[in-house]
């Protein structure tokens, strides 16, 4: 007898109104494909999305939904779970603005409700401006720490996906002298082991995990400093004594060529610039040709969490907002990601 799995609903938020959000969820959902693998729903506003459609030429409807059972789900139909909260005469494409933080924020704060309360399977966000969020007087440092602190978990981490390459941080989004400060052995072991279960959820059975090195070549014996001797070492003993497989600390400049040939299957990095500059020269592509990216490969997934978060991989680029020309390639792979992860 075969089993049938039914598609999963994921609820995906359109971002910053003013940034590529709305476009590049527009262009994705444009992909009948999608809607072969999932169900998608988009959290945020339908004028704004009517706009989105508008400017990129696309020949897409709008299904303004007030709950996820009045979703259609099918190719050429874009199901917006419809907050209402941005009027369209105050959108600002390519400008900061409270009221489109404020709006962006609650598609997130609702995304996560719907989760949480089992009326979605999983959800993918869209890019949010920070300074708008913090401006609209909601104080976090990013999507990460919001999804944290609405489910109620402590022990998280970021991890960046491009195919094989997966990197994940101890700190993301802190200044890099506080970085070195959360260099601690609890919590370089908890993030090796939220790696470790969350790479088994890409059908990798037993993970290869690198743990690289905070100072310039692991500390050299103490002369660049000993984080790496007193506070990473003892983080990777621990950890294979649980039976995880993990090398490390290693030296950070050459540790993700090695996982890119093959060695690992993933890196757990000290800060958030250690781990995004390698995800994203593996991951994106500028062509100064034609002033454009393209390739922008790469998902973030916020692991530890009680739900299944997947965004893309990059931030609202307001120079481009409002023209029809963002790459969706990230969004894409971040659904794909997304249903992968949910079932």
């Amino acid at each position: 007898m075969t089993t049938i799995i039914e598609r999963p609903v994921l609820g995906i938020t359109i971002g910053d109104p003013g940034g590529i959000g709305p476009e590049i969820c527009a262009k994705a959902l444009n992909e009948p494909e999608i809607y072969t693998i999932c169900r998608p729903l988009l959290v945020g506003d339908a004028s704004i999305m009517t706009n989105a459609v508008s400017f990129c030429k696309l020949d897409l409807n709008i299904n303004s939904c007030q709950d996820v059972t009045d979703g259609r789900f099918t190719p050429g139909t874009l199901d917006v779970l419809n907050l209402a909260n941005m009027p369209l005469a105050e959108l600002k494409h390519k400008a900061v603005t409270p009221a489109q933080g404020k709006a962006s924020f609650e598609y997130i704060d609702t995304v996560i409700r719907l989760a949480l309360d089992k009326k979605i399977d999983g959800t993918v966000t869209g890019p949010i401006n920070k300074a708008a969020i913090n401006a609209a007087g909601f104080h976090y440092a990013g999507h990460t720490e919001i999804y944290g602190d609405k489910t109620g978990t402590t022990d998280f981490a970021m991890m960046l996906v491009d195919g094989n390459f997966r990197v994940t941080h101890v700190s993301t989004h802190v200044s890099l002298r506080q970085a070195c400060d959360r260099v601690k052995t609890e919590r370089v072991l908890k993030v090796i082991q939220l790696t470790d279960l969350t790479t088994k959820r890409f059908n990798i059975k037993k993970p290869r995990i690198a743990v690289a090195g905070l100072n310039p070549h692991c500390g050299e014996g103490g002369l660049f400093g000993d984080e790496d001797e007193n506070e990473i070492s003892p983080a990777v003993t621990s950890a294979r004594a649980l039976g995880i497989s993990v090398e490390g600390p290693l030296p950070a400049d050459t540790v993700f060529s090695k996982m890119k040939g093959g060695m690992y299957d993933a890196v757990v990095v000290m800060y958030h610039d250690q781990g995004h500059i390698p995800a994203k020269l593996v991951g994106f592509q500028f062509d100064n040709k034609t002033d454009t990216w393209g390739q922008m490969a790469g998902v973030n997934v916020t692991i530890g969490l009680p739900i299944v978060r997947t965004s893309v991989d990059h931030g609202t680029a307001f120079d481009k907002a409002g023209e029809g020309r963002a790459n969706p390639q990230s969004m894409i792979e971040a659904i794909k990601l997304g249903v992968q992860l949910s079932l």
